[in-house]
């Protein structure tokens, strides 16, 4: 889900971990299944994914919303 988000809104790994502050490594390992997101990193995506206004919305609306 890390990497389909990711890619939807077309950031790298490394511009994604420095947007949210974490590690490359921390992406790495979640879009490769070996680790989770925290609930706290899982919020800042969220948080990232509604300031990018349309784009990141329609990612919310599809991965996110249940």
């Amino acid at each position: 889900m890390v990497r389909k988000t990711r890619q939807c809104v077309k950031l790298s790994q490394v511009k994604l971990a420095t947007m949210l502050r974490v590690s490359f490594h921390s992406i790495n390992r979640w879009e490769n299944g070996r680790t989770r997101p925290s609930p706290l990193a899982m919020k800042q995506i969220k948080e990232l994914l509604h300031q990018m206004g349309e784009p990141g919305e329609a990612v919310l609306a599809r991965y996110f919303q249940k």
